[in-house]
């Protein structure tokens, strides 16, 4: 038994570490009813097999066993819990197997109301506290301070020869209380240093009408509370005593594994009358994603693990000194891992402050087996004590802990000595000009035509001089850069073309795919049957549109998504062996011929009176798609496929840093990939809950308003901007007046519409609920922000500042309109309630009386972009979808960005707006930025009436079809524009 007390402790070690490192992204916690059973059967199958290879000699071969460091007899008794056990001859316990019976029952019964305690606060993480974890090795100390230790003789030295030094160890080593001191030094360290390394708190909502915030933390309490009992409970059966004397080790682990069985047993039987009684979550309990078994899996092999050897470090050291390790070894890695991770000034930390936190943690953890060493030496040279003698390497590990951490206080830097938004609007200058002087080099046909061949290593396709004319008679800017039709329509070089036109009849001939037709035939272009009169207005302003050039397209079917939400997500491997085969097939025919082919109407088929019943697309309407289709899209090993953030009350800051400034947003283009953004499942309704989802996993040619990173949808123009459903259209009544005469507000007025929260609380995640909850200081119920304040002459740094505080500092006038949209059972009135009172709409003239404008995703795009854009106003734009124009616009030249977390909001509108007063009990001011507001707003109207007209939409259409029209001829290998061919008009 004795050999396996150090394989085991270092087992714990290795455990907790792993543990510590994985449980935050593990997928297990989808169903943690379902992950409690199988763990806990698990763990007691292991635990039950491990007593097979223990000894079951009643204790005697391994002579001197100790007492854990609780109380194993009656309180008072003069025994210590540390001296050895008595022989079975010396000991009867006449109620010790009623004892035995209580302990096995209690056990049971915690570690079952644990498990619901947990999942019940898995329900509402973003309302969680503090961790009170870290103060199982003090309640366990203080525990055996007051039944044990304080009821021990101590013994005084008499030896002549002893020093005042000794005689000073002495009293310290000896004290009854010299365990509740090393503990609470390592508690109150580890309590400090969560806090102060900690993620700023997330934007999902915890809701303040629903009273969360008070019961989620007192169920942490009691969570913690559970824990110590379990612990507890553990070590008593490790450790009691039978009326025949001492049980053998074999039995003792016995007792614990048939507990979690029993365990086990209770939650399943639990959870059958659950699926039996309740019919609404039936679909949820037997729907067991792959994702979610092998996360479980991996899950269940490491704690099943680390339990063998938490049982087998208490049978050896206790159950004190095995929660001392525990919490120290995973306190110092997440704090050590959080300070490798963070040591920029964002996110704000009192590094001061965490240093001395995780210095207490060292100082008490050496203290505690230094002090359990010479203690026990003196006592009687008992063997249950963790080391006989302190080893040098003991100490050299944590003064290697300690350098490590003190490198990393020293070199975390605390101020910044200029504006992040400064040098960000500098930058944007300067992709601005880039992106011009790349878009707009040709300045003939000719050269057009080469720098097509140059860019796209095929030539243009047939009619390509047609939209030149057409282009360039409109003044159109942009004459070189389409890189985003060709991303879209490269992975459609992989079909054929008669499968690129069956694709479409399957998408168009069934009413139900929510997919409707347009059809050109002989320079007139048409609705196909079957459209919803509710979406008659988008093809009406899609035949508008390309009515303009129809008489230079060649014959063929379009299908065109009624829905807001995207459609077509191709797994990773698939899309990218798709792209190669047309990167590779990309090469120059030879005298291409510059006509479509003949007779192409012919190969199209007709959409029939009668609707097609068969469909290629699955429907998640109402159900999270972030999994099955938002994140199919990135690589295997990405985060968004192999991780899931399940605690939604912090800002993963692994998520935002490649995209990241400090709080500001840097790069919108690598905001919009999700690949390394696993939390966004739980941040936007297109995740969340859509309200109407209808995909496929084939690569179907779909054309869209909008889309999100990952799907294959083809992106047009929108009709809702072409014939101005949102128009920007001041008037008397309404002026669009100078930047300087605006109410200096943040501004927006929607509706609930990003998602559908039918009643389990969806809304809470949601982008717009999110972003109304954080603009205003509702109940008091949201987290301080951090704000850039100045600190000295040449420095800034973060501040924490409450909403309260920045709400009267900054004015914001961000609201949802007098109804709650989407909605379904509870979650309606829960919406109103928190984001009571509910305001009027209004004019969307009203937008031009202030200065910043928000701008929020709904199902799909926000439709309201581009009139701001063309206002004298200056467009804040939080945004998870991309659409036509998002090469084209530069975000710090012509908008300000801002993150879908929301995070960057209120130190983004300080820099803008400035503020002075009272903050957190101190005079505070920034200076304002109007100058840079007001240029930044002039430059996004100045170039949106450049490249963001109808006309450039026609534009943008109109070569967007005759690269569709090449790809659906049977010989597009053979046509083309030939940049030495004579013009063909």
């Amino acid at each position: 038994m004795d050999k396996t007390k150090w394989p085991a402790i270092s087992g714990l070690v290795a455990g907790t570490v792993l543990l510590t490192r994985s449980v935050p992204t593990t997928f297990a916690f989808d169903k943690p009813i379902h992950a409690s059973i199988i763990i806990l059967a698990s763990c007691a199958a292991a635990v039950i097999g491990l007593s097979k290879f223990l000894p079951n000699d009643g204790g005697r071969s391994h002579k001197g066993q100790q007492y854990d460091a609780l109380p194993l007899g009656e309180v008072g008794q003069p025994h210590s819990s540390r001296e050895p056990s008595p022989s079975p001859e010396d000991v009867r316990y006449s109620s010790s197997l009623r004892k035995l019976r209580i302990l096995f029952l209690a056990l049971v019964t915690f570690i079952c109301l644990r498990v619901e305690v947990f999942r019940r606060i898995l329900a509402n993480t973003q309302c969680a506290g503090q961790s009170w974890e870290p103060l199982i090795p003090s309640a366990l100390a203080l525990w055996d301070y007051l039944t044990v230790q304080r009821h021990k003789k101590r013994m005084v030295s008499d030896d002549p020869d002893s020093s005042v030094y000794d005689a000073l160890e002495d009293h310290l080593f000896r004290a009854p209380h010299r365990y509740v001191v090393a503990a609470c030094f390592i508690s109150v360290g580890s309590v400090l240093a969560l806090a102060t390394t900690s993620s700023p708190a997330s934007t999902y909502i915890c809701a303040a009408s629903l009273h969360n915030s008070l019961y989620v933390p007192n169920l942490q309490r009691l969570g913690t509370v559970l824990d110590l009992l379990i612990a507890y409970c553990i070590a008593q059966l490790l450790h009691q005593h039978e009326a025949r004397g001492t049980r053998s080790v074999s039995l003792r682990f016995i007792s614990v594994g048939w507990a979690l069985l029993f365990s086990a047993i209770i939650l399943l039987v639990i959870g059958i009358v659950y699926y039996i009684v309740t019919e609404d979550d039936r679909k949820w309990i037997l729907a067991i994603p792959s994702l979610y078994i092998w996360s479980v899996l991996r899950l269940d092999v490491l704690v099943c693990f680390t339990a063998i050897c938490t049982v087998l470090t208490i049978s050896h050291i206790g159950a004190m000194s095995t929660s001392v390790m525990a919490t120290f070894v995973s306190i110092s890695t997440i704090t050590t891992a959080y300070a490798w991770n963070n040591p920029h000034p964002f996110p704000p930390m009192n590094t001061a402050l965490a240093f001395i936190a995780i210095c207490m943690a060292i100082l008490g953890f050496a203290a505690y087996f230094h002090t359990e060493t010479v203690s026990e030496e003196r006592d009687s040279g008992a063997a249950s004590i963790t080391f006989k003698q302190v080893p040098s390497w003991f100490y050299l590990l944590l003064l290697t802990l300690f350098f490590v951490r003190t490198g990393l206080w020293a070199s975390r830097k605390t101020t910044v000595s200029y504006h992040p938004i400064d040098m960000l609007i500098y930058e944007a200058q300067t992709q601005h000009e880039a992106y011009i002087n790349q878009s707009t080099s040709s300045t003939t046909l000719a050269e057009a035509v080469h720098t097509y061949e140059h860019r796209y290593s095929r030539y243009p396709p047939p009619g390509f001089q047609h939209w030149y004319d057409y282009a360039t008679a409109r003044n159109s800017v942009i004459i070189d850069d389409y890189d985003s039709i060709h991303r879209d329509l490269l992975p459609f070089h992989s079909l054929s073309a008669g499968n690129i036109r069956q694709r479409t009849w399957d998408m168009i001939s069934n009413p139900w795919n929510d997919v409707a037709g347009i059809s050109i035939r002989n320079g007139e272009v048409a609705i196909s049957p079957n459209v919803m009169p509710t979406h008659r207005w988008m093809l009406d302003g899609l035949v508008d549109m390309i009515g303009h050039f129809v008489e230079y397209l060649p014959d063929m079917d379009l299908a065109f998504n009624l829905n807001d939400e995207c459609r077509v997500a191709v797994p990773f491997e698939q899309a990218e062996h798709m792209r190669s085969i047309a990167r590779d097939s990309s090469a120059l025919a030879q005298a291409p011929n510059n006509k479509f082919s003949a007779g192409r109407q012919e190969q199209w088929q007709l959409v029939p009176d009668e609707p097609n019943t068969e469909t290629p697309l699955k429907e998640l309407s109402f159900q999270r798609t972030f999994y099955e289709f938002g994140s199919v899209g990135c690589p295997s090993g990405s985060p968004a496929r192999s991780q899931r953030i399940w605690d939604v009350s912090d800002i993963c800051t692994a998520c935002t840093a490649p995209q990241s400034l400090g709080a500001f947003l840097a790069n919108w283009s690598i905001a919009a990939d999700i690949c390394h953004q696993p939390d966004l499942a739980n941040l936007h309704g297109l995740y969340l809950s859509p309200a109407a989802f209808k995909g496929a996993h084939d690569l179907y040619p779909v054309f869209s308003q909008s889309k999100a990173h990952g799907f294959n949808d083809i992106l047009y123009p929108s009709a809702w901007n072409y014939i101005e459903k949102a128009k920007y259209d001041p008037s008397d009544e309404h002026p669009d007046v100078p930047f300087a005469e605006k109410n200096a507000s943040l501004f927006w007025r929607g509706a609930t519409s990003e998602g559908v929260s039918p009643g389990m609380g969806q809304w809470r995640g949601m982008m717009r609920q999110r972003f109304v909850h954080l603009a205003n200081n509702i109940n008091g119920s949201e987290h301080p922000q951090a704000v850039l304040l100045p600190r000295g002459e040449h420095s800034l740094a973060y501040n924490q500042l409450p909403i309260s505080e920045l709400t009267s500092l900054m004015s914001t006038d961000v609201h949802v309109v007098d109804f709650i949209a989407r909605c379904g059972g509870r979650d309606c009135p829960q919406q109103a309630q928190e984001f009571a009172p509910l305001v009027p709409p209004t004019d969307f003239q009203d937008h031009w009386k202030y200065k910043y404008l928000l701008d929020l995703d709904g199902a799909g795009f926000s439709g309201r972009f581009l009139p701001f854009l063309s206002s004298h106003s200056l467009p804040f734009k939080a945004a998870l979808f991309r659409e036509w124009w998002d090469d084209r616009v530069t975000p710090w030249q012509h908008f300000v960005p801002l993150d879908v977390r929301g995070q960057g909001l209120w130190a983004t509108l300080a820099y803008f707006v400035g503020l002075e007063g009272k903050a957190n009990g101190q005079h505070v001011k920034v200076d304002a930025h109007d100058f840079e507001g007001e240029r930044i707003a002039e430059r996004g109207r100045n170039w949106a009436n450049r490249v963001l007209r109808k006309e450039d939409m026609e534009i943008y259409f109109f070569r967007l079809l005759l690269e569709w029209g090449r790809l659906t001829d049977d010989n597009r290998d053979d046509i083309g524009l030939d940049v030495d061919a004579e013009r063909v008009d």
